[in-house]
């Protein structure tokens, strides 16, 4: 899967997308899980997810929501503004 990254995650993280290849469908929260293994950039940027948000394929959508290997994922924290 493609996942975007994007504002502060995208800063901290020093990159804009990678893929992740998965093999069945999972949900969010396991994706994430799986990137703050890779190392404790990725672990202190999604220790807390609460008020990150997420959309599949352009559309919003939960942590417990399914994704596939098919799918794009982006990522962002919340966007506030006038």
């Amino acid at each position: 899967m493609k996942i975007l990254y994007f504002a502060r995650i995208s800063e901290e993280l020093g990159k804009n997308q990678e893929l992740l290849i998965i093999k069945d469908k999972l949900k969010i929260i396991d994706v994430i899980n799986i990137l703050k293994s890779k190392d404790e950039r990725y672990s202190l940027v999604f220790k807390k997810i609460s008020n990150i948000k997420f959309a599949i394929n352009c559309e919003y959508a939960t942590k417990n929501d399914y994704i596939t290997n098919n799918d794009e994922l982006a990522i962002f924290p919340p966007v506030t503004g006038g």
